[in-house]
C-alpha cells in the first residue's frame, strides 16, 4: 500500500482561480465588459432601493420585495465580480484558503436568498390577481416580513454549513481552479477526500432552495393563469398579465441558468457550461433586473424620474 507524504495530506494554504480568459488578449476586453456591468449593476439596484424607500406610494409588498430582491442582487455581484475585476488588472490570480471560504459562503448566501425572493415575488402576484380583496389582510407587515426574515435565516443556516463541510476537506493535488470564483462544484473537483457527503448536500439544497421554489412558482402562474382567463374584460387581463411579465423574464433568467449548474447530472456538465451559467446569474441577471422591473412599471419609472429630477433641480 502507497502511502502518500504527510504534506498531502493538509488543506491548500490559496487557490489560483483561473478567470474567463482563454489566451491573454481576452483580458483587457473582459475587464472593460464586466466592469461596465458591474456599474450599471450598482447603479441600477441602488437606485430601484432609493426610488421605493424615498416614494410612500411604493411602500407595498410587491415594491419591498423588489427592494430585497435588488439589495442581494447587488450583494451577489459585489461577491463576485470586483475580486476578478482586480485579479485581471493586477495580473495576481491567487485567492488565501480562507477568502475562497468566505467568498463561497456569501455566494451561497445571496444566491439562496435571490432563488427565494423571486418564489416570495410570484407568491406576492397570486395573491393580488387570485384574491385581490384579501391581498392587504394577507400581506400584512408582518407576514412580509417574515417572508423576507426567514430566508434570510435559512440561507445563513445553509452557507453555514456548505462552508464547516467544505472545510473538512484535503486538497492535494493541483490548487487551480477553473473558474473566476470559488463555488463548491469546481472547488469539490479538487479535493482528494471523499466528498459524498458535500455532494449529497449540494443536492438536497438544490432541491430545497431552486427546485422546490421553483413548482411553487409554476404552480403559482398556474393558478393566475386560471384566474385571469376568467376576467371578462380584454384590457383588465392583458393588465393583469402585464403585472407578472416582469417577474417571469427574471424567473426565466435565474432558474434557466441555475438548474443547469446545481440540478443537471456532472456528465453533461462542462467547466464552459459552468462559468457561462455562472456569468448569467452573478453578472447579466443582477444587471437586467432593474431594467426588466423598472421599464415595464409605470410608477417606478415615476419614482425614478422623481429622483433624477430633484437631482438636477438641486445642481442648478
Amino acid at each position: 500500500m502507497i502511502l502518500m507524504e504527510p504534506r498531502n495530506q493538509t488543506s491548500a494554504s490559496e487557490f489560483n482561480l483561473l478567470g474567463l480568459a482563454e489566451k491573454p488578449g481576452q483580458e483587457t476586453l473582459l475587464f472593460t465588459l464586466f466592469f461596465c456591468m458591474y456599474v450599471i449593476t450598482t447603479v441600477g439596484n441602488l437606485l430601484i432601493i432609493l426610488a421605493i424607500s424615498s416614494d410612500s406610494q411604493l411602500h407595498t409588498p410587491m415594491y419591498f420585495f423588489l427592494a430585497n430582491l435588488s439589495l442581494v442582487d447587488f450583494c451577489l455581484a459585489t461577491d463576485t465580480v470586483p475580486k476578478m475585476l482586480v485579479s485581471i488588472q493586477t495580473g495576481s490570480k491567487s485567492i488565501s484558503y480562507p477568502a475562497c471560504l468566505t467568498q463561497m459562503y456569501f455566494f451561497h448566501f445571496f444566491g439562496i436568498m435571490d432563488s427565494v425572493l423571486i418564489a416570495v415575488m410570484a407568491y406576492d402576484r397570486f395573491v393580488a390577481i387570485c384574491h385581490p380583496l384579501h391581498y392587504t389582510t394577507i400581506m400584512s407587515p408582518r407576514v412580509c416580513g417574515l417572508l423576507v426574515g426567514i430566508p434570510w435565516t435559512f440561507s445563513c443556516f445553509i452557507s453555514v454549513t456548505h462552508i464547516l463541510l467544505m472545510a473538512r476537506l484535503a486538497f492535494c493535488g493541483s490548487n487551480e481552479v477553473p473558474h473566476y470564483f470559488c463555488d463548491l462544484t469546481p472547488l469539490l473537483r479538487l479535493s482528494c477526500t471523499d466528498t459524498t457527503v458535500n455532494k449529497i448536500f449540494v443536492l438536497i439544497v438544490a432541491g430545497m432552495v431552486i427546485a422546490t421554489p421553483f413548482l411553487c412558482i409554476l404552480a403559482s402562474y398556474v393558478r393566475i393563469i386560471v384566474a385571469v382567463m376568467k376576467i371578462p374584460s380584454g384590457n383588465s387581463r392583458k393588465k393583469a398579465f402585464s403585472t407578472c411579465s416582469s417577474h417571469l423574464s427574471v424567473v426565466a433568467l435565474f432558474y434557466g441558468t441555475t438548474i443547469g449548474v446545481y440540478l443537471c447530472p456532472s456528465s453533461v456538465r462542462t467547466a464552459v457550461k459552468e462559468k457561462a451559467s455562472a456569468v448569467m446569474y452573478t453578472a447579466v441577471t443582477p444587471m437586467l433586473n432593474p431594467f426588466i422591473y423598472s421599464l415595464r412599471n409605470r410608477d417606478l419609472k415615476g419614482a425614478l424620474r422623481k429622483i433624477v429630477n430633484r437631482k438636477v433641480s438641486s445642481l442648478s
